[in-house]
């Protein structure tokens, strides 16, 4: 495509349709001379004659026949493209993307509150672990997880994460009929890595002052969803977020590993964008309502978990500033 000219082909393009030079010179806003030269370097670089001239008209040679067919075409197709474009914009449409657990377990059973106090809007949620690159790609904004730190944009707290180790019932009573020992119990337990957590076992375990000789993970998923499944299943012990499991907790279906280890309490959740979307109304209506959800949220469960017996330690994200 180096060696095509791609303004001499927009000015022989119009030419042919306007049907004269100094049509297509007042269409492209510019002199008829300007035109002319391009339509003589075009016929220049392909080596035929593109136009006749009959009567003081311009005709297209065969030649100049087969590239308008195809240089029209195309131009028309950037020309639809670019009005595609221009009103999937100006639609009212909102678009974020957020991590796939958090997405389903979290803000699918709420995001239906929100549609239904603005009805007049559509709204896409591109459930993914990829952080979207604002300068290349369409979207408003991003439910992020992480430690809270994205130069360059604007970022809003929406959520603290709450972390400790998770099994079925039955689990829990299996390991303490080995040990009345917490640390011997998770030497004797089935550990489930949830390999996109920022409190992996093996941070959690330092911090805790519980030593594992062998640190083995017989089951990793990059899906907290996956995990806390498996945990219900009882088929071993998940470090994870209680906040994408808060109804199973609830419910008896998963429980504290035990009450001797506290519950790890840090900001995860956040709401990221450049600063300039924040002016869209509909962001700015989307972040009150998520700010509030989470705000209720958090109340429950730390209720829950109070309830249960459990403490909380208050720690910084890993790979945040000190």
């Amino acid at each position: 495509m180096r060696d095509i000219n791609i303004k001499a082909i927009e000015c022989f393009e119009t030419v042919a349709r306007q049907g004269s030079v100094g049509g297509a010179a007042t269409e492209l806003g510019v002199t008829p001379s300007a035109v002319s030269q391009q339509i003589r370097l075009l016929e220049a670089q392909f080596g035929v004659r593109l136009f006749r001239r009959e009567r003081r008209k311009l005709i297209l040679t065969h030649d100049g026949d087969i590239l308008f067919q195809t240089a029209t075409h195309a131009f028309g197709s950037i020309r639809n493209a670019r009005s595609a474009i221009i009103r999937q914009r100006d639609l009212r449409n909102l678009i974020l993307r957020v991590s796939p657990s958090f997405g389903v377990r979290w803000l699918g059973p709420r995001i239906g509150a929100f549609l239904t106090a603005n009805p007049e809007w559509a709204i896409r949620v591109d459930a993914t672990q990829d952080f979207t690159s604002f300068e290349t790609e369409i979207a408003d904004f991003d439910l992020r997880y992480g430690h809270g730190q994205w130069a360059g944009l604007s970022v809003m707290g929406v959520m603290h994460d709450l972390v400790m180790p998770m099994c079925s019932p039955d689990y829990r009573d299996r390991l303490q009929g080995i040990s009345d020992d917490p640390a011997e119990q998770l030497r004797h337990a089935v550990l489930i890595d949830s390999v996109k957590t920022m409190f992996r076992w093996d941070l959690w375990l330092s911090l805790n002052g519980v030593d594992l000789p062998d640190l083995t993970y017989p089951m990793a998923f990059d899906r907290s969803s996956m995990s806390l499944e498996l945990a219900r299943q009882g088929m071993g012990v998940a470090l994870d977020s209680v906040n994408l499991c808060l109804a199973d907790v609830q419910r008896g279906d998963l429980v504290p590993l035990s009450l001797d280890f506290p519950v790890i309490d840090f900001p995860a959740y956040w709401m990221v964008c450049p600063s300039r979307h924040l002016n869209r109304r509909i962001v700015a209506r989307f972040a009150d309502w998520i700010a509030a959800a989470a705000e209720v949220h958090e109340a429950e469960a730390r209720a829950c978990l109070t309830q249960l017996g459990c403490r909380f330690r208050q720690a910084e994200p890993p790979g945040a500033a000190q």
